[in-house]
């Protein structure tokens, strides 16, 4: 890895070539790379090696870069503007003037909310900074996004998971080979989009959903959730955990509204879980 001395005089270096003529910058940036003064006569690269230094150069320079910056985490990130129409008078935030119109009067960035004219946003600079109560999701998400959502330098889930996999499962056979249960699989996604790590706030939503119950639903799901509570007391003999209850009873007590297959499949999930919780937390909710 570069020092702090290289560092800075090949940032000078390459400060001189961005300024010089674009013919002159390749070959410049492979005389930086290998130590070579500017300009200097004579410096003649072997071919194979101009070809290796091609591809070799921006990764170097990136890596360093990252070390240089280890804690600003400075990833340039374009506007994701969508059309938009607003409610009431509005401004546009890149040239302060007034938006016309009654229906599509701009655009608005969906990543960080900046409202501007749709001429406008051909101009705005890549500094979007994305905010955290607009991305819904970690999965099939853009990762720039997701990285400056969080000021990380990767996504937390990456870390989480392979700290998890170097603490416990390097020695497990058919790592990365043997697959693992897509209902399983699901549930960890779906548990670092919506956040369920936080128990204390996933519990006070929970029960103030359940304030909301007519008090007929709400004495027959408490007396249930008591019954199922004592069964899984007895797990050991009918194998039958706050999970397998779940997947029983979520799509008889959650039925959506709507009589769909496909709403009710895409569901699923969600029922199980809070019909779990329920019954884990049966003592604190009712």
């Amino acid at each position: 890895m570069f020092s702090q001395e290289l560092w800075l005089e090949n940032e000078r270096k390459c400060a001189m070539v961005r300024k010089a003529k674009p013919g002159r910058k390749r070959q410049e940036l492979l005389a930086i790379a290998f130590g070579v003064k500017v300009g200097l006569r004579g410096a003649i690269l072997w071919s194979p090696l101009k070809l290796f230094a091609c591809s070799q150069i921006s990764s170097l320079v990136r890596r360093a870069a990252l070390t240089h910056n280890d804690n600003h985490f400075n990833y340039e990130k374009t506007h994701n503007f969508k059309v938009h129409t607003f409610r009431g008078p509005h401004w546009c935030e890149y040239c302060a003037n007034f938006m016309w119109g009654l229906i599509a009067q701009g655009v608005r960035c969906s990543d960080c909310g900046l409202n501007v004219h749709k001429q406008c946003s051909k101009h705005v600079p890549n500094d979007c900074q994305p905010d955290l109560k607009r991305i819904k999701k970690v999965y099939c998400c853009d990762l720039t996004t997701l990285v400056k959502a969080h000021n990380t330098q990767r996504p937390m889930v990456v870390d989480i998971c392979i700290r998890e996999i170097e603490a416990r499962g390097l020695k497990s056979e058919g790592i990365y080979r043997v697959s693992g249960f897509t209902e399983h699989i699901e549930d960890v996604k779906m548990a670092f989009d919506r956040e369920i790590a936080n128990a204390d706030e996933r519990l006070e939503a929970v029960h103030e959903v359940l304030m909301l119950l007519p008090p007929a639903h709400y004495e027959t799901l408490r007396y249930l959730m008591i019954h199922l509570k004592k069964v899984t007391m007895n797990e050991k003999d009918n194998l039958m955990n706050a999970e397998n209850l779940g997947i029983v009873f979520g799509p008889t007590l959650m039925r959506p509204p709507e009589d769909s297959t496909l709403t009710t499949l895409h569901d699923m999930r969600y029922q199980k879980l809070i019909v779990q919780i329920l019954i884990e937390n049966e003592d604190v909710l009712f």
